[in-house]
């Protein structure tokens, strides 16, 4: 019998997997709070995750294409199918004269991206020009043009900097140009550094892995180990001059305004006046230089380095970024190490999966605008900025009864709340995609040119007038942010769909986990990153001494519980790392109960599906973070990601709420039970 339900359920799973790969004419309308998803054996006071979604994780096993899996990411999935088919239309009608023009590009892009035949037929070739670019360089005074040219087609962000452009933290309506770290292959700066078993194993496949890009770009296995030895030591050079991902956390410490010559002091290897012409950068000095110490390693190594060397490390660079974007043997080897090795993850995406990525990449809100049109309306739109002016309000409430606030800090508090700008759904000025040139013929074309097309358009801005309506997602990105220097919350469309947000259901778990979103957005503007920018989005300290301190101590409570938490084998997570986010998590939950207990007063409210509205509330909370991940990729998240894992998420949250223990009736002894005094409350 356990055979043949064995049998049945892996038959059932190959099922679903087959219809996964099929596209959607709608969304589908899981509820937000889910009945099926719940494990009502399990005792809500021990472990509310488990009571929440052990069901979930057993019905939705982590997909052979992927590393995680969550609710989320199963939305964001059904996301790619839906658009699969908005663009596998677009792509069927060809020129047809009633398309718009980015309804023909959208179409030509998606088309020239899924044609694997004619990307295999050419196979490395369109590499070699930029090859050869690189062998040809033989003074030093060439490099800042050859470097320009390959930051425009291939992304500064890995090529040894970055370069774009971003706010001033002192001067948030100035738009000035930012220097940033880069040229690191592996995940985090510390994977070069730890000396312990898993990270000498993991260099190795790293190693091996840039062995095996080079011998695809045509070395012999022995010049493939000598070039892995020489970019393994220059990054090994760059990851020791980086920060940490717990110092970039802090504005102060990527914070360096500096002019050119200021810049250019730093190190004599670059000519960073040449690289500025070579990009066509607008005139201006100002520059913000994230991290000073790492250009002045970098400059430094290009100074000295002999010229063969750095043809290497470009090389090597140019096939790390190219290697998605060519035939099937560049792409199995960097899913090899990138998906396989790092991430656990079996098998590659459906190519269509790739193709609704890189769309939505260089393409997202000409993507996004058909999305929109097609799943979000006005009455969905009015209800969720509804929502985000209660739990705003419900803050603005918090503020005021805080008994640790002093009155000059509550002033400017209140202040910047009100400053807060909600955007919802979708930009209200579309971007202008009339300069972007699209083939039917050629992806790597398209990607380049998608690439250089997007580095254009982002250095334009130095300069100019700050453009306070741009947004950072696409609408179909599931997902949600605060942006400090905007002190603008944005809420993507994606993110306000079933089952995160469901307009069918009762208020209760709607409030929970739209409202819990909504709320964690909100504290982001002040938690230990974000308290530390005014309501103008201007990096200024407007906290009392006394206050400052008052608010460290309740987050090192926040930070000492989420420290003694084992993400996977002995790797408890990085609660400093995580800070940010947990305090918003917590913070955020409590503004969303103030907000639905405002919104239900004086309803009369029952039970319904055995849960009472207060449990409703906090199950709808749980659900929104069902998730489960492989050992890999929690290793390589507890390394680099600043957000708890989802059961912490949600457990580590409750048991600093009196209301979750009143709402399930929980006893001392219960593991998610707290002594009122232990328990940790900042907002």
């Amino acid at each position: 019998m356990k055979r043949t339900l064995i049998a049945f359920a892996a038959v059932a799973i190959a099922a679903v997997a087959q219809a996964q790969d099929q596209p959607l004419s709608r969304l589908p309308a899981t509820p937000s709070l889910d009945v099926t998803a719940m494990d009502r054996s399990v005792n809500p006071c021990d472990d509310l995750y488990q009571f929440a979604c052990g069901g979930w994780m057993a019905a939705n096993p982590i997909p052979a294409d992927q590393s995680r899996w969550s609710v989320y990411a199963k939305l964001a999935n059904d996301n790619q199918r839906y658009l699969w088919g908005v663009l596998q239309d677009l792509a069927s009608r060809g020129a047809e004269s009633g398309a718009s023009a980015d309804q023909r590009k959208l179409g030509d892009y998606f088309a020239a991206c899924m044609d694997e035949a004619a990307i295999d037929r050419v196979g490395a070739e369109p590499l070699q020009p930029w090859l050869a670019r690189i062998q040809a360089l033989k003074q030093r005074r060439e490099l800042p043009a050859l470097l320009a040219a390959l930051h425009q087609h291939f992304g500064s962000g890995g090529l040894l900097f970055g370069y774009g452009s971003g706010q001033d933290l002192r001067d948030p309506d100035r738009v000035i140009a930012f220097v940033l770290p880069g040229g690191l292959g592996l995940p985090d700066r510390d994977d070069y550094l730890r000396r312990d078993a898993k990270s000498r194993e993991l260099r190795g496949h790293y190693r091996a892995h840039i062995e095996r890009l080079f011998v695809l770009m045509g070395d012999t296995p022995a010049q493939a180990q000598a070039a892995a030895r020489t970019v393994l030591a220059v990054e090994t050079q760059l990851a020791r001059a980086s920060l940490t991902r717990v110092q970039q956390r802090d504005p102060y410490a990527t914070f360096h305004p500096m002019g050119v010559a200021q810049l250019q002091a730093l190190g004599t290897g670059f000519d960073w006046r040449a690289y500025r012409r070579a990009l066509g950068v607008p005139e201006g000095d100002a520059h913000n230089v994230n991290e000073p110490r790492f250009v002045r390693t970098l400059t430094a190594w290009l100074a000295r380095a002999p010229m063969a060397e750095v043809h290497t490390v470009l090389r090597w660079h140019l096939a790390r970024s190219a290697a998605p974007k060519l035939s099937k043997d560049w792409q199995q080897a960097h899913f090899d190490f990138y998906e396989r090795v790092l991430q656990g993850t079996p098998e590659p995406k459906s190519r269509w999966k790739t193709c609704v990525q890189w769309a939505d990449a260089q393409m997202g809100e000409a993507l996004g605008r058909e999305y929109v049109a097609r799943t979000f309306g006005p009455e969905l739109k009015a209800k969720v900025v509804t929502m985000s002016h209660q739990i705003q309000e419900a803050m603005a409430k918090r503020i005021a009864q805080l008994d640790w606030m002093t009155p000059a800090t509550r002033s400017k508090a209140l202040d910047k709340l009100k400053r807060v700008v909600h955007k919802v759904g979708y930009p209200e000025r579309w971007r202008d995609y009339g300069s972007l040139s699209v083939r039917r013929d050629s992806f790597f074309a398209n990607v380049t040119a998608g690439q250089a097309f997007e580095m254009a358009r982002d250095l334009a801005k130095i300069g100019q007038p700050l453009d306070r309506g741009e947004w950072g997602m696409t609408p179909q990105t599931v997902n949600a942010y605060y942006h400090p220097q905007m002190n603008d919350m944005n809420f993507p469309a994606a993110v306000l769909q079933p089952p995160l947000f469901d307009p069918r259901l009762d208020d209760a778990p709607n409030y929970g986990n739209t409202g819990g979103t909504i709320g964690h957005e909100l504290v982001h503007g002040f938690d230990d990153e974000g308290r530390q920018f005014d309501g103008l989005g201007r990096l200024k300290d407007w906290w009392t001494r006394a206050d400052a301190k008052s608010f460290e101590k309740r987050a090192a409570c926040v930070v000492d519980q989420y420290a003694q938490y084992t993400v996977v084998d002995d790797i408890k997570i990085n609660s400093r790392l995580t800070l940010g986010e947990d305090l918003a998590d917590l913070g955020g939950l409590v503004l969303a109960w103030v907000a639905w207990q405002a919104q239900v007063q004086g309803q009369p409210l029952g039970e319904r599906d055995g849960l009472a509205p207060e449990q409703r509330f906090f199950v709808g909370f749980a659900q929104w973070d069902c998730s489960h991940d492989r050992p890999e990729a929690a290793r390589v998240h507890a390394r680099t990601d600043p957000h708890s894992p989802g059961r912490y998420r949600i457990n580590g949250v409750v048991v600093n709420l009196p209301e979750f223990e009143k709402a399930f009736a929980c006893k001392p002894g219960d593991r998610l039970v707290k002594p009122d005094a232990q328990r940790c409350r900042v907002w």
